[in-house]
């Protein structure tokens, strides 16, 4: 090793240290979310196709507000708008552990509640993905990353299992309530964040805005090669995992169980983040992308050997290498892109990312009635492993190497 910043160096910052305590509290509740709201909507309907327009509802509202976003979080404080989005996620949480608990809950009601949720979702993520680097010295980005990640994978060790247990032995109504809990939590770490804004050099214009922050994102082959790539990818694993997953547990393993393989994914996350922290490859975001091929193993892992161990171990290995990947990009992103279009881009980023993710969840449970959930699951690995192979062989993304460090 080089000497240089340790994994614990950025929490000597103390705005790095409240706003990792209000993303962290964040991870917690999206981890806990989505495996009570599962079990809820199968509850109710006991359909896999209601569940894909449910979760889908809030993928299409996550994608479609999401430039808007970035366009605010490049032009208005970041620390204010993580507590307005997180006062509305709470509040929209609490709505629908209501409706669930108090068994007035319809698969209309849970898609709007979901488009709200995804909508508030939105609103925070560039805002936080870009106040990062503004709290801790450039130096330090790479580190800052790796313990915001390890300690939100964390959370997401705790929450993902406790939405399978909480939905296995009580009601997935109080699962979602908790989460509520969990996001009026990090509203509060949030309003304690004052980290220097990056000051706007124009007024604000909406249109002209994400006019420069396309030519910043559509200018670097790197960046819009590696998230068509990850388009496919998320599309894939979030059908096959948050769609047909809990259906093959629900015959299988059981929700319990289910809910402690989602945390071994986490809980590799989080090792994974320890990783990336000690380990830095010159060519970062190369390394980071080809790991994400394990998707298509785990994908056909649950296809074909839905057991206990063989679970564990393969969602443990896709967190450790998808740990390597996100923390990749993120460094990539923040060492090549200019802060007062950083927000910008992660925007776009997020939109390609994520543009897929609703087809993805809504189409997989007509398939899967159509041809079968295993061999649905086994087109969504190849189709996964494809879209890696092709991009780890793009010569931009080959090329790209470390700035510091």
């Amino acid at each position: 090793m080089d000497g240089g910043p340790g994994l614990l160096t950025p929490l000597r910052a103390p705005m790095f240290r409240r706003l990792a305590l209000g993303r962290v509290a964040t991870y917690f509740g999206n981890a806990l979310a989505p495996v009570a709201l599962a079990f809820a909507v199968l509850d109710l309907t006991g359909s896999v196709v209601a569940l894909g327009v449910v979760v889908g509802a809030r993928s299409v509202a996550n994608v479609a507000l999401l430039l808007l976003a970035g366009v605010l979080a490049d032009r208005l404080p970041r620390s204010v708008i993580l507590q307005g989005a997180s006062a509305a996620a709470a509040l929209s949480q609490a709505l629908t552990a209501a409706a669930v608990l108090a068994g007035f809950a319809s698969v209309p009601l849970l898609v709007v509640l979901s488009v709200v949720n995804g909508a508030v979702s939105a609103a925070s993520l560039p805002a936080a993905s870009a106040l990062t680097p503004q709290t801790v010295p450039k130096e330090q980005v790479l580190q800052a990353n790796a313990l915001v990640r390890m300690a939100g994978n964390t959370a997401m060790v705790v929450g993902a299992s406790l939405g399978g247990v909480l939905s296995g032995t009580a009601a997935p109504g109080w699962a979602l309530a908790g989460t509520a809990v969990v996001f009026a939590a990090a509203a509060v770490g949030y309003a304690r964040v004052k980290a220097p804004e990056v000051a706007a050099e124009a007024p604000t214009r909406p249109l002209a805005d994400l006019k420069e922050g396309w030519r910043a994102f559509s200018g670097r082959t790197w960046l819009w090669s590696v998230v068509v790539a990850m388009m496919v990818v998320n599309a894939a694993e979030v059908g096959g995992v948050n769609v047909l997953g809990p259906s093959v547990a629900d015959n299988t393993i059981g929700r319990t169980a289910w809910g402690v393989v989602l945390g071994a994914q986490t809980l590799g996350a989080l090792v994974g983040g320890f990783l990336a922290s000690r380990w830095q490859p010159r060519r970062l975001l190369l390394t980071g992308t080809a790991l994400v091929a394990v998707v298509g193993v785990q994908l056909a892992v649950i296809a074909h050997l839905p057991e206990l161990v063989p679970l564990l171990v393969v969602n443990f290995g896709v967190g450790l290498a998808v740990e390597q990947f996100v923390i990749a990009w993120d460094v990539s992103l923040q060492e090549n892109v200019p802060p007062d279009q950083l927000a910008r881009v992660y925007s776009y980023d997020a939109v390609g990312s994520f543009a897929a993710i609703p087809l993805g969840e809504v189409a997989v449970g007509p398939l899967a009635t159509a041809f079968g959930t295993a061999a649905t699951l086994t087109g969504l690995a190849v189709l996964a492993v494809v879209a890696v192979g092709a991009v780890v062989g793009t010569p931009s993304v080959r090329g790209l190497v470390r700035a510091t460090g």
